[in-house]
């Protein structure tokens, strides 16, 4: 029995799957994760043994995004005390004057220098950070100081840089560095009790914890590097949309997960995720490997209101799961992207959301005409241009990784999941000039099934300056980080993973640098590899000019709980629903089939305008679109 559960802003999802079978609950999170966790658990499983139990978790990100982390001491050269609020000296919003970035997590007075690497006085704190200027290769240095700070505080998590984040760059490292101190406690804390409630218990017969970069990593790994599952939740649903995509033979997908707070986009090109090593999380940069993926606040849950200019607004703001939209019926009154579709029909009021929840039409339909009566038009019509502009607002995010990554949008297909991204997906995928939308199977859960699908996996990387064409030095780093991250999946029990490297490659001079993979060729085929790769990003190459190597990485991996292939979508008989839909479009009311999604078996067809339903999110083909449900579940959608 393997048990995946995925912690959202508005749901907590649970997928427990046993000999191949599948069983899903869908629940709203309460204000503590792990009561939602468990009840999901008892809800689905009872008392029964689990032998695997994958978590994705948002307890990092929320006690970044709360300021609720440890009282964090920063420790540096004596000089640099301020390099983490210097930062780059560049603007958040260039054309803002009132934007600014936010506060360090580490106020002025705890931040101490030392000349002699000898830790000063130690004020009471509860988490440590230490990231020398030249850590990243001071290494013994910054271990010899956090011995030493050890002693004096045996208790009190120590974060070295050059264990955290080992890479030139002195603002990141001390960024980084400081995240994980931050929010060590935290974490540590949450995934003990955890562990003791699931592990210790005899329950659970071991516990994995989905990280950023799209792999799994074992409680004491997560609980040392806190800053490594920051992105949690997002990945698992990559990792699902990249496996269906692989099954269907698709080579270039854009994953869509369109949930209750946010959406989240990554662009996945001949199977490999995009993924990124530095991202800004709240403001705060974290140079540590996560999944590639643009969120926007534009999700079922996302809010619709009026600016001081008299314009229509939706989002960042989220109903959350309380008091939830309107149409929860939880007391909520403010109009919201899902109230937006009870009113035209797409969602239906009789319906049961996540199997459960009985929504309340009449609240949904207040909420949107009160709106409508701010703006001057009639309810279709705010209900219509809340649709439109969240849908805008997730195309700006799909143009945007394409755009950066310099991919071609044609050819491409929109793999759409989470509770609403069925809603959606069909005419965001014809704006952008997409060939098809994928809605997987469980989509409605479907970052908990990519939790299942997600290899356990350890990532490490290593400055090193390489100019020349002896690529010794390269070689050598090469084996040191397999050796770190063999042993680091070793002693979590996984034997004999497959490692793989990639090379941080720029033009001497530069100030950015392009990940080139590598499997030990030489420094002619590391040039044309980046040539290309730059060519792509940047739309120029220059094939004469000097390249440097300015890291090294490594990636292993091992075998994941589960594939796609052992997973039993079901085999019933097509029937069509007897229901229909009233649906609200430009020329009227329109009557449109009810389809169950559990119904259908593969070869089924569906032509639309109809809506396909099932227990955690809702389909709906517009007119032209045609569906049709392929061997492993998955609807592909076509026009």
């Amino acid at each position: 029995m393997i048990v995946g559960a995925d912690v959202g802003g508005t749901f907590t999802d649970l997928v427990v799957v046993e000999d191949g079978q599948v069983r899903t609950a869908k629940l709203p999170t309460a204000q503590s994760a792990e009561v939602s966790v468990s009840a999901g658990i008892e809800e689905l499983v009872g008392s029964a043994h689990i032998d695997v139990f994958i978590h994705g978790t948002t307890v990092a990100t929320n006690a970044l995004l709360e300021r609720k982390g440890a009282r964090t001491l920063l420790i540096t050269d004596e000089g640099f005390e301020d390099v983490i609020e210097i930062a780059r000296q560049d603007r958040p919003s260039l054309y803002d004057p009132l934007e600014d970035r936010p506060t360090p997590l580490v106020d002025r007075t705890m931040r101490i220098g030392t000349v002699d690497m000898t830790p000063p006085s130690l004020p009471d704190v509860e988490a440590v950070a230490i990231a020398l200027i030249d850590g990243h290769v001071e290494r013994e240095a910054e271990q010899v100081l956090g011995d030493r700070v050890g002693t004096v505080l045996p208790n009190v998590p120590v974060s070295l840089s050059s264990v955290v984040s080992g890479e030139f760059r002195e603002y990141e490292r001390t960024s980084t560095t400081v995240l994980n101190a931050y929010l060590a406690p935290v974490v540590s804390s949450y995934l003990d009790a955890m562990d003791q409630e699931l592990v210790q218990s005899g329950r659970v017969g071991s516990l994995s914890v989905m990280r950023s970069s799209g792999g799994l990593m074992d409680v004491a790994g997560a609980s040392a590097l806190p800053a490594a599952v920051l992105l949690s939740g997002p990945a698992g649903g990559v990792v699902a949309a990249s496996e269906y995509a692989r099954v269907l033979g698709k080579r270039r997908i854009v994953s869509f997960d369109m949930g209750g707070t946010s959406t989240d986009v990554c662009l996945i090109l001949d199977g490999n995720i995009e993924v990124s090593h530095e991202r800004l999380i709240d403001g705060y940069v974290c140079r540590l490997p996560s999944v590639g993926v643009n969120t926007v606040g534009a999700g079922g849950g996302s809010i619709a209101w009026i600016d001081a200019g008299g314009a229509l607004r939706v989002g960042p703001r989220s109903a959350g799961s309380v008091p939830g939209p309107a149409g929860y019926g939880h007391g909520g009154t403010d109009p919201t992207v899902t109230d937006a579709n009870i009113v035209l029909g797409r969602i239906r009021g009789d319906v049961l959301l996540g199997g459960r929840l009985r929504l309340d039409p009449d609240a949904a339909q207040a909420a949107v005409a009160g709106l409508a009566e701010q703006l001057g038009v009639t309810t279709f019509g705010a209900a219509t241009g809340i649709i439109d502009i969240a849908e805008e607002i997730m195309a700006g995010a799909i143009r945007t990784v394409f755009v950066e990554t310099g991919a071609d949008v044609s050819g491409a297909s929109l793999v759409a999941f989470g509770g609403a991204g069925g809603l959606h997906a069909s005419s965001l995928a014809r704006s952008l000039g997409l060939t098809s939308v994928v809605v997987p199977p469980f989509a409605g859960v479907l970052s908990a099934v990519g939790l299942l699908l997600a290899p356990p996996r350890s990532d490490a990387q290593r400055a090193i300056f390489v100019r020349d064409s002896n690529l010794g030095s390269v070689h050598q780093t090469a084996r040191d980080l397999e050796s770190d991250t063999r042993d680091a999946l070793g002693r979590s029990g996984f034997e004999n993973p497959t490692v793989t490297f990639s090379l941080d490659v720029r033009y001497v001079g530069q100030a950015h640098e392009i990940s080139v993979p590598w499997d030990g060729e030489t420094i002619g085929t590391i040039r044309s590899r980046f040539g290309a790769l730059h060519r792509i990003r940047n739309g120029f190459e220059r094939p004469d000019d000097p390249i440097e190597i300015v890291a090294v990485r490594a990636v292993a991996t091992a075998k994941p709980a589960l594939s796609v292939d052992e997973i039993v979508t079901g085999n019933a008989a097509h029937r069509r629903s007897d229901g229909r839909a009233d649906v609200l479009v430009g020329s009227g009311s329109m009557s449109v089939p009810v389809v169950n999604r559990a119904e259908l078996s593969a070869g089924s067809r569906i032509v639309g305008p109809a809506i396909v339903e099932d227990d955690g999110s809702t389909i709906f083909l517009h007119e032209g679109d045609r569906g049709a449900v392929h061997d492993c579940g998955a609807i592909e959608v076509t026009w």
